[in-house]
């Protein structure tokens, strides 16, 4: 049985979250003391993040974010996923399972080989990225993002068409592209202000546009 943590200072949200994902078989536990190993997985309000920082000095331990959506596109924070408040509780409980898959292994970009564009180099069966001489630290789903804009360049995506086909989800909050991609631009580009690389399309998406 999967163990989740959730902390959140709003007990009705807490209470409801914890309903939803007990009925799809996972244990909940409300409060970091009563861990007794590593949970599978954190889902924590974006006002209790420092819970997560000092359990991920532990263990590697996935983190899904709750906030509002203007707190969640300004967020510094090295989440699996964004929610925003107010949520259905279903939808959450699928982000779950998306993110416990990919925890596990079972959601990665299809392939192996090794993806370059200019001083930028990503090994997609190691996942790991070089941007020059330095190494580039991605979280799962910002390394599959990246994966799937390189391999399909200078093509628009809109945030929907990510959500599909990088997320796996028929519908969600498309901030959490947004929230990803600010991320990713911040570790991979020149100057993430003027992004060379991943292209604001305005009133579409993304595209990649390579610098070789």
């Amino acid at each position: 049985m999967t163990v989740i943590l959730v902390v959140d200072d709003d007990p009705a949200v807490a209470e409801v979250v914890a309903r939803y994902l007990e009925r799809d078989g996972h244990e909940v536990r409300r409060d970091p003391v009563e861990l007794t190993g590593p949970p599978d997985l954190l889902i924590l309000d974006m006002n209790r993040l420092a819970v997560g920082h000092e359990l991920r000095a532990r263990w590697p331990v996935p983190v899904i974010v709750l906030g509002e959506a203007i707190d969640l596109v300004d967020l510094d924070a090295d989440a699996d996923d964004y929610v925003t408040k107010p949520f259905s509780p279903r939808e959450l409980a699928l982000r779950v399972a998306a993110v416990l898959r990919r925890a596990r292994g079972s959601i990665v970009p299809a392939g192996t080989g090794v993806l370059r564009d200019a001083d930028l180099v990503v090994d997609v069966g190691a996942r790991h990225v070089r941007l020059g001489d330095a190494e580039v630290t991605l979280t799962a789903r910002e390394f599959d993002l990246l994966v799937y804009l390189l391999r399909n360049p200078r093509q628009a995506f809109s945030r929907t068409d990510l959500l599909d086909r990088v997320w796996g989800w028929a519908f969600g909050d498309s901030s959490t592209v947004t929230v990803h991609v600010r991320r990713l631009r911040e570790k991979i580009e020149r100057d993430p202000t003027d992004p060379g690389r991943i292209i604001t399309v305005w009133g579409v998406g993304y595209r990649y546009e390579p610098m070789s």
